[in-house]
């Protein structure tokens, strides 16, 4: 089984550069599977990274952007393949 962890990121106004230059830089205690990095319109950044299951118990997760850089806080989600 694998797991996907989403983050997401809505970048203060004018700042989504930098936003999603940042969600780039960070690195995990431990390597995904897969990692992709996604923008959208809204200056919305969003990461995705697959897993395998085993882990699932700790995984690393992105944390929380410079404060100013953001308009609101992050959103995170897990699924599980099915």
């Amino acid at each position: 089984m694998t797991v996907a962890l989403m983050w997401e990121a809505k970048a203060s106004e004018g700042r989504g550069g930098e936003l999603l230059s940042w969600a780039r830089a960070q690195e995990l205690d431990a390597s995904p599977q897969r990692r992709e990095t996604f923008r959208a319109p809204g200056d919305r950044v969003l990461v995705i990274t697959w897993w395998s299951a085993e882990l699932s118990a700790k995984l690393p997760e992105l944390p929380d952007p410079p404060e100013q850089l953001t308009a609101r806080p992050v959103h995170r989600w897990r699924f599980e393949q099915v």
